[in-house]
């Protein structure tokens, strides 16, 4: 017959076994939790990020009708591709009245420059014939004073002789009225008296002459000598006003030039390159439409400079730094691309908004900001191809 002891033993063994259980159960969670935190700790993720790139607005550069189109909407393009073309016969017009400028101011340069050397020539033959009249009329001068020299000495020597002649006339007069000299003596000496007299007369009236040539010979010196100053102010001014003028016709060959450069480029422009390889994402233009400079045709964007935005919590990038290698899963693809953190944000995302909150207006409640971080993909992964802007991709940055 069993005892009592051998009736409860199995009893209290199977009460112990969940407990058991229970205790591993929590031993293996416990341990799976803090190998989870552990490995939470390697990395930090986000759902909040789009994949981006260089969005390029093709625009007109000149004003026109559009006369050729080349692509549609989502086509690849190369690089240098010809997308589309503008009527080019205006702007070729205006090339060629711009080289008929050209010419017409290159005329001009050959019809000014040889004034310079012919102004110079001219000048240097004013200056010399104003310095040869010059000495003319100073020789002149001189000889007229010479002359009335000499007419005043013969004036002084005819008054002399007839001061004496008069005197006689006196003397001869008083032995006339005594007889004591013949009349035909005193009317010898009269008539003498009166040829003196003559001669004196005659002799001022040559001095008066002399007098007045020296005066006119004086006032053409004068005006000799103001031709001659004037010549030599004027020389130097009118070769600076040739050169000038030479200067002035070369600048307006020189803008002519620019004004051909300027419509070769306007003639360039009514052919639209694709700057860039890349995928046309929007078609704004129709064959027959008259755009303006500045207006959009269409928009290419560019597949060999992609990035990721990824938008951490500020909490999130405590340990982030460039470099760190990173996770990309996209939700479009099955693969997992690979890429580095290339450069951290210099601003939250609010404050860069177009408006930005202002706490210290009403009430303020405390929000979790999130910050720009830019990840760059590795190079030659094939799944690159398939990205496009804007798709959404969750990047696991490694912190190790």
């Amino acid at each position: 017959m069993p005892t009592a002891e051998t009736e409860t033993t199995p009893k209290a063994k199977g009460s112990r076994a969940p407990l058991v259980i229970a205790l591993m159960v929590g031993l293996i969670v416990l341990v799976g939790g803090f190998f989870f935190w552990r490995h939470s700790l390697l990395y930090e993720s986000t759902d909040d990020a789009q994949v981006d790139g260089h969005l390029v607005a093709i625009e007109s550069r000149i004003a026109g009708t559009i006369t050729v189109v080349n692509f549609e909407a989502n086509q690849s393009v190369s690089q240098g591709q010809v997308m589309a073309e503008i009527d080019p016969r205006d702007y070729q017009v205006a090339l060629e009245e711009a080289r008929a400028s050209v010419v017409q101011a290159e005329a001009d340069i050959q019809v000014q420059h040889p004034n310079i050397p012919i102004t110079e020539t001219s000048n240097a033959t004013s200056i010399a014939t104003g310095e040869a009249e010059l000495q003319n009329t100073s020789a002149g001068v001189a000889g007229a004073e010479r002359d009335l020299a000499a007419a005043e000495a013969r004036l002084r020597e005819a008054e002399a002789n007839n001061a004496k002649a008069q005197a006689d006339v006196a003397r001869y007069r008083a032995l006339v009225d005594k007889d004591e000299v013949p009349r035909e003596q005193y009317d010898s000496v009269t008539a003498q008296a009166k040829a003196l007299q003559a001669q004196v007369d005659s002799a001022r009236a040559s001095a008066e002459a002399a007098q007045k040539t020296v005066d006119q010979r004086r006032a053409q010196h004068a005006e000799a000598q103001s031709r001659f100053e004037q010549a030599n102010r004027n020389a130097p001014r009118q070769v600076a006003v040739s050169r000038a003028m030479l200067a002035s016709r070369q600048a307006a060959a020189q803008v002519a030039r620019a004004h051909v450069d300027r419509a070769l480029l306007d003639l360039s422009y009514t052919k639209v390159f694709a700057p860039a390889g890349g995928v046309v994402s929007r078609r704004d233009v129709e064959v027959g439409n008259t755009v303006q400079a500045g207006q959009e045709l269409f928009s290419l964007t560019r597949l060999d400079d992609l990035w990721v935005t990824a938008n951490f919590k500020e909490t999130q990038l405590r340990r982030m730094h460039p470099g760190l290698r990173v996770e990309i899963k996209a939700d479009a693809l099955d693969e997992t691309l690979v890429g580095r953190v290339e450069s951290m944000p210099g601003a939250t995302g609010a404050v860069l908004s177009l408006l930005p909150p202002e706490n210290a207006t009403g009430n303020y409640v405390k929000v979790v900001q999130r910050l720009p971080v830019r990840i760059r993909f590795e190079p030659n992964q094939k799944a690159l191809e398939r990205l496009r802007p804007g798709m959404s991709v969750e990047p696991k940055v490694w912190l190790q």
